[in-house]
């Protein structure tokens, strides 16, 4: 089987009026995203999405499709989609850092070698350790008012863990725990996540005010940057620290768990550039004898499915104690797909078509299209 083109389709998908989100990088209304389909001489097509957030990782929709369409596509027309490893090897030569980009190629390979193969892209990846995924829903950084709207709301679906946004004001985080806290009642687990925002100084005071609310874990609490900070802090408090903007690569992965920096390592397809290194940090981690929990930058269809499969079969992912963030087609308008994947709101099935089991629906891809498509032939 050889690639013969490497289509690349704009999209922008709003979130539902009352979901929208708002964190410490800023707010989020709508979804300009970009779906890859890479075909094949032998008619079978692979799916893959690219979740970009210009403030979270720096990548843009004009930018990925640039660099798919004339850095990547050149390097992959004509070779056999089913070598991953090997292509991985040249994605990183096409280009440094883009995760997001190289995560919407690398993961349409794997749908490709699932549809050859006649099976789910889990059982490539060794077969599942769970059929099922417990899942969290996210009440963003709101006025308390709104948050306890919201996560009223999420009780009222069943919802059985929560995450509160975190990271803008230390008062008013906290009023905004409290009251979720108190709205939820003592048995359901509650997460923060601060998204980088608070200083060393405020994350180690803020968390020591929430200490009594009972915080399953305090995800990114502070910046990215500094390790031995991030270290620091995990030793003057009792809550879990997960790092989430502190590991996108591999290399992020080592360095945390010898440094001994965090509890929990979020780890997702898009963020660390496709499923392979994934798994890959979800091993340093499991070496490390810390556990994984499943991120999200609010994928559509495509990327959620991914996450899904990697949830199901990776070991070293403890989403019974740290419930996924497999939640961003409950958040927008349409997840762009032929059938909705199974979320919740208590937890997610994974789809047990070939490959990554699901397909785009054609006529929603044509409503939330954003530009015209464009295809490298094979010549």
């Amino acid at each position: 089987m050889k690639i013969t083109s490497l289509e690349t389709i704009r999209v922008n998908v709003p979130l539902k009026p009352h979901m929208t989100a708002k964190t410490s990088h800023g707010e989020h209304s709508t979804s300009p995203y970009l779906i890859v389909r890479i075909h094949t001489d032998e008619g079978l097509v692979g799916l893959g999405e690219a979740t970009l957030s210009p403030l979270w990782s720096g990548e843009t929709v004009p930018g990925c499709k640039a660099i798919l369409e004339d850095l990547i596509a050149p390097v992959l027309i004509g070779l056999d989609p089913t070598e991953i490893n090997k292509l991985r090897h040249l994605l990183d030569r096409c280009i440094r850092f883009n995760p997001f980009a190289k995560a919407a190629i690398e993961m349409a390979l794997w749908d490709l070698k699932g549809k050859a193969l006649g099976v789910p892209v889990y059982q490539l990846l060794g077969g599942k350790v769970r059929d099922e995924i417990p899942i969290k829903l996210v009440v963003w950084s709101l006025e308390v008012p709104q948050a306890e709207a919201l996560a009223g709301q999420f009780l009222d679906w069943g919802a059985q863990c929560l995450k509160v946004k975190v990271g803008l004001n230390p008062d008013q985080d906290v009023a905004r725990v409290q009251a979720v806290r108190k709205l939820a009642g003592p048995n359901i687990p509650i997460g923060i996540d601060a998204n980088g925002g608070w200083s060393p100084t405020i994350a180690r005071q803020t968390l020591n005010r929430l200490e009594s609310s009972n915080i399953l874990f305090a995800e990114q609490p502070i910046p990215p940057t500094n390790i031995d900070a991030l270290a620091e802090l995990r030793g003057h408090t009792s809550i879990p620290i997960m790092a989430d903007e502190s590991v996108f690569t591999l290399e992020d992965a080592w360095n945390l768990t010898a440094s001994r920096a965090a509890d929990i390592l979020s780890c997702y397809p898009g963020k660390h550039g496709g499923i392979g290194t994934t798994v890959e940090i979800a091993n340093v981690a499991r070496a490390a004898g810390i556990v994984c929990s499943i991120g999200s930058n609010m994928e559509l269809g495509v990327g959620s499915a991914a996450m899904l499969h990697v949830a199901a079969a990776c070991p070293a992912i403890d989403s019974e104690t740290y419930p996924a963030d497999i939640l961003g087609p409950l958040y927008h308008e349409s997840d762009l797909l032929t059938e909705p994947l199974k979320l919740g709101p208590v937890a997610a099935l994974v789809p047990e078509g070939p490959g990554l089991g699901v397909e785009l629906d054609e006529e929603l891809l044509e409503k939330y299209r954003d530009d015209s498509t464009t295809a490298k032939q094979l010549a």
